[in-house]
């Protein structure tokens, strides 16, 4: 299971329309679902961008939303999920990522072509890049040589719960081989899928109002590791981890495909990033290395105040109106992500910035090789 590097099928698609005259990524989703939560206030570039402010259906109780990605499900129940809620933020002005507009965009692609998004997939994505290997969650049970997935509960490895397709659609139900999905990055950025205008548009990262980039295209990350520009996208179900990483400097890709479903670290990005080091050490270790201007005292506060965070308690180092939000539930959700990684390797300091609230101190915590 390849889970989020489906968005990329999703979103060239969504070019593919754009550039055949069928559609333009600046519609609002109205124009194609007018029945669709705020389908007024957001486009088609807000949802491939990640910045529309719809809300992720798939959020809630980790083991309310366990039991239900089991079950069949129609489109409008998940959609009916987060039908009644507000946008979490105005469209344009943050990014957050949102699973919803991708289904929203899956169903747009149906509208449009007047074809099921599978069959759109397979006539005009895979089929022309020879991906005979690639295929839906729904066809599992008749592969050959499937993987397994597995996660950790509580300690122990157990088989992951089946995720059923409608769950994921085109948000990230796709399953795939190493080499089919070389062959689909070798066809996207070569022009064989969406045009080189259409790619460079899916490369670009978007600009949001209040926070500048959000090191995000058209269904891919476009950021940096080790001081290196990198293009790619994660993917993550019950039961598998993944990652496909370009690094256009070197000429370089890493992909990892695992099915170890564990979020923190995901063994995917892991991984590309373990790879990344064994190849280019020279680079890894520059970008270990401190800026300039390091304050020893501070370094330790920072130390402090993320042990608080990992540990979900104390909160000694923070201001009382962080504390008391920190105390009524906010910490509660951070200590979950960032306490199984245990204690730091290290704190990279990374600088300093001004703002309206004072200095910015800027650290990378490191926890091993590639996380």
């Amino acid at each position: 299971e390849i889970g989020s590097i489906t968005k990329q099928f999703t979103a060239a698609a969504v070019v593919q329309l754009q550039e055949a005259g069928k559609l333009s990524l600046d519609d609002p989703l109205a124009r194609y679902l007018p029945d669709a939560p705020h389908a007024h206030e957001v486009t088609l570039r807000q949802l491939l961008s990640h910045t529309s402010g719809l809300h992720d259906y798939f959020d809630g109780p980790e083991q309310e939303v366990d039991a239900l990605v089991t079950q069949p499900v129609a489109f409008y129940r998940l959609i009916a999920r987060i039908r009644d809620r507000p946008l979490d933020f105005a469209p344009g002005s943050r990014w957050s990522y949102s699973n919803t507009g991708y289904i929203l965009l899956g169903r747009v692609i149906e509208v449009v072509s007047g074809e099921r998004y599978v069959d759109y997939v397979r006539r005009h994505l895979l089929e022309p890049l020879d991906m005979r290997l690639t295929f839906t969650l729904a066809d599992t049970e008749r592969l050959q040589d499937m993987a397994v997935g597995y996660r950790h509960e509580a300690g122990v490895l157990r088989r992951s719960p089946y995720f059923h397709p409608d769950w994921s659609g085109a948000a990230g139900f796709l399953v795939s081989t190493l080499d089919d999905l070389a062959r689909w990055d070798r066809g996207l950025s070569g022009g064989r899928v969406v045009s080189q205008a259409g790619y460079r548009e899916m490369i670009t990262p978007v600009h949001t109002a209040e926070g500048g980039s959000a090191d995000y295209g058209l269904g891919l990350f476009v950021n940096a590791v080790y001081g290196q520009a990198r293009i790619g996208h994660t993917g993550g179900s019950q039961g598998f981890t993944t990652a496909d990483e370009y690094f256009p400097a070197l000429g370089l890709r890493i992909i990892a495909f695992t099915n170890l479903g564990d979020k923190t670290p995901e063994a995917g990005i892991t991984l590309t990033n373990a790879v990344f080091s064994a190849l280019h050490p020279a680079i890894v270790a520059a970008w270990s290395q401190p800026a300039a201007g390091e304050d020893a005292a501070v370094t330790a506060r920072a130390r402090a105040t993320f042990e608080q965070l990992q540990a979900g308690r104390g909160y000694a180092d923070f201001s009382a109106n962080l504390r008391t939000r920190l105390e009524a539930g906010l910490g509660a959700g951070l200590a979950k992500a960032v306490g199984p990684y245990g204690k730091p390797d290290a704190l990279v300091f990374k600088g300093t910035q001004a703002s309206e609230k004072g200095t910015m101190y800027r650290y990378v915590a490191t926890f091993g090789p590639g996380v």
